[in-house]
């Protein structure tokens, strides 16, 4: 029996957006090309990124333009708060 190799799992990406009011939103998601173009586009932008299989695969279920459950307000908390961070190092740098 021949083995084959297994292609690279397809990454998840997932966008959110916050205003520093409501909840985060999702804006936008996907994977493959898709995910790769999300990717692309934040980097182009200068926005945060940050990866966290767990938390995109479950952001990942919530439709697009819905906030976040609140079940995950606290982990999106501790990224927000980190994003924060290097935004402030960053700045400091300058």
């Amino acid at each position: 029996m021949k083995q084959t190799d297994n292609p690279e799992p397809r990454r998840t990406v997932v966008a959110l957006h916050f205003d520093g009011v409501n909840a985060p939103i999702v804006s936008a998601k996907g994977s493959g090309l898709t995910g790769e173009k999300i990717i692309q586009l934040a980097k182009d932008h200068g926005i945060p990124l940050h990866e966290n299989s767990s938390l995109a695969k479950a952001l990942s279920c919530i439709p697009l333009g819905e906030e976040i459950p609140v079940e995950l307000f606290e982990i999106v908390a501790e990224v927000l708060a980190y994003i924060y961070f290097l935004d402030e190092v960053h700045s400091a740098e300058q």
